[in-house]
């Protein structure tokens, strides 16, 4: 749809709160959002300023608008969160999070049983979770188990069986474990009593349940029944160790949802962290990924939403690092600034950062430390994959960056068999490149690099890594040609985003097996040489060693170079603004030193 398209209908769309849906010509559901006003957000898509990349690759797929009405925002954020659970759209936020988690059932029938299920049945039962980690509540549920009586069996305890006397009591009971209800030794009323504990348990509220024990231990000193008195002060102490080393935040707290962000380009991670009774009862971390850039507030907004409603959170406030939009109706958002609640959020801020270093740990492959014998099994599982000629006991890797448009610098790092080796990784500052052009750029480091190489009669790498896909590739094999070393070393391009390895000449690529210690090797090499090369960058900004480009211009000074890139974020994007927009920043006449600066051919007639 287009923007003149989209004007014929503008009017007709309601400004009332609800929900817009995008669908394209094969009638798919591309995307679900909210709205204050249905107008105006709807309206911002089709508006060519605002309008980002990936927004105009959706709006350009977009053949038919519908629309839901609500009566609040908050009806909106509840409904555009089951919208997009039930239909996942692909331009959405996606939710990576496929698990099944387990919830504790109490079932519905007479002495209710206690187990761990995946299943949900609306059968009538009570489910308490679901909980991040089978193995914490199992261990929880042992622990239940020892200090509060309830029946395993699977026997139908009518009270009619009861009565008739059905059942025998079997060894749980001799040992302690059950107090026998299956022979009317137990009434309902007290069974449900130990129910009620368990509940307490499971939320982190222990205090109840020690105090219903001591209550007990008392009854029975005082009826001379020391042993039983015994038994039950062990199972106050069990309590109060397990109390003493839960995570316990504070006793003044009482429900809080607690959560922080990382986003890390179009991938997003949140931590969650349920507290209860002053104690962290449940954490949970998840990734997220985003199509339409998104801002973090955005992002977490969703993932509040959708995290509650799957842990069936009722706390009626969530602790998060900034102000979030348009949250249910009765949560209350809070920013902390210090105490207790700030303590949780650098808490779970640690968490996502660790989830996050874990994530790019599994996907690398770390080979510090390890045998000759797993390293050289690595290097070869590698000649195989790319069918190189040697073995890849020297790989170098080369990388471009720069900052906000401006201000080209390149890295390479080196690797020794599979380890990297600090000593030999090089810096370079670009020579003889004008401005941003990242083939000229790799070809000007991989020409001085290789020559320096072969004027020193030092050995060539078996692999050449550029990080950059088939264009860097290309410029880099110029350099070799020109060099003479053609045929000496292999070259491959890495392509960015899809991990996709090129050869020279080769019009597909190669795709390495997902986990395969060849590609985790490959993108330790790269994931290193971004490493390198930012660090190096910003130490040269650090230093002021580059100089804004803008400030280059006669009659520009570091402020007005300064706004200019504050308002228009990179020097690219100045460049190609007209005198317009730049008036409206700067004023004419520095506008007009601006302009004719990147557009000297343009005179405005």
């Amino acid at each position: 749809m287009t923007p003149e398209n989209f004007q014929q209908i503008a009017h007709t769309i309601p400004l009332s709160p609800g929900i817009y849906k995008y669908f394209d010509a094969g009638d798919r559901l591309l995307y679900v959002g909210k709205a204050k006003s249905l107008r105006k957000r709807v309206s911002s898509y089709f508006n060519k300023t605002f309008t980002s990349y990936k927004t105009h690759e959706l709006v350009q797929r977009i053949h038919r608008i519908e629309f839901t009405l609500v009566d609040s925002e908050q009806d909106a954020f509840l409904l555009e969160n089951a919208l997009i659970k039930q239909y996942q759209p692909f331009y959405n936020i996606n939710l990576k999070d496929d698990k099944t988690y387990p919830y504790l059932v109490i079932k519905k029938e007479p002495f209710p049983r206690v187990f761990l299920t995946r299943r949900r049945i609306n059968d009538g039962s009570e489910y308490l979770g679901p909980f991040t980690s089978v193995g914490k509540v199992r261990e929880l549920l042992d622990f239940i188990r020892q200090n509060i009586a309830l029946r395993t069996c699977k026997l139908n305890l009518t009270e009619a069986n009861i009565r008739k006397g059905k059942f025998k009591v079997c060894l749980e009971y001799h040992l302690g474990n059950c107090k026998g209800p299956c022979e009317g030794l137990q009434t309902a009323e007290d069974y449900h009593q130990d129910l009620m504990q368990l509940k307490n348990l499971m939320k982190g509220n222990l205090q109840p349940v020690i105090s219903q024990f001591r209550q007990e231990m008392q009854e029975k000193a005082q009826a001379m029944q020391f042993e039983k008195a015994e038994l039950i002060r062990k199972k106050i102490e069990h309590l109060e160790q397990y109390r003493s080393r839960s995570v316990i935040v504070s006793s003044h707290l009482t429900h809080l949802d607690v959560f922080s962000i990382l986003k890390d380009g179009d991938i997003a991670y949140v931590n969650y962290l349920m507290v209860q009774h002053g104690t962290i009862v449940q954490t949970h971390t998840i990734q997220l990924e985003t199509h339409l850039d998104e801002e973090p507030d955005e992002v977490l907004s969703f993932a509040v939403g959708q995290i509650r409603e799957t842990f069936n959170s009722q706390a009626d406030e969530v602790v998060v690092p900034f102000e979030l939009p348009e949250l249910p109706e009765g949560i209350q958002v809070t920013v902390p600034k210090g105490g207790d609640k700030r303590k949780l959020l650098e808490l779970s801020q640690k968490n996502v950062n660790y989830f996050k270093e874990e994530i790019r740990r599994k996907k690398t492959l770390n080979l510090e430390g390890r045998s000759a014998e797993e390293k050289s099994a690595v290097l070869q599982q590698l000649q195989e994959d790319l069918h190189l000629q040697e073995l890849p006991v020297h790989i170098e890797c080369f990388d471009n960056s720069n900052f906000q448009g401006a201000f080209p610098v390149s890295a390479m790092v080196v690797f020794r068999d599979g380890v990297s080796s600090k000593k030999d990784y090089r810096h370079y500052n670009v020579k003889t490149v004008t401005g941003i052009n990242d083939f000229a750029t790799m070809k000007e480091v991989v020409f001085r690099r290789y020559r320096r190489l072969r004027e020193e009669g030092a050995a060539l790498p078996q692999l050449v890594i550029i990080d950059g896909g088939k264009g860097q590739l290309g410029a880099a094999m110029e350099s070799i040609r020109e060099l003479g070393l053609t045929g000496k070393m292999t070259l491959v391009g890495l392509a960015k985003n899809e991990e996709e390895i090129f050869f020279t000449g080769d019009t597909a690529s190669v795709k390495l097996p997902y986990n395969s210690a060849s590609l985790k090797l490959i993108r330790q090499v790269r994931d290193e040489v971004h490493r390198f090369g930012i660090t190096f960058h910003r130490n040269q900004r650090s230093r002021g060693t580059f100089k804004n480009e803008l400030e280059q211009i006669a009659g520009i000074g570091k402020a007005t170079a300064d706004l200019l890139l504050k308002t228009f974020r990179s020097v690219k994007n100045v460049r190609e603004r007209n005198r317009e927009e730049l008036t409206a920043v700067v004023g004419s006449k520095k506008a007009e030193l601006v302009f004719r600066h990147f557009q000297p051919e343009d005179t405005g007639e």
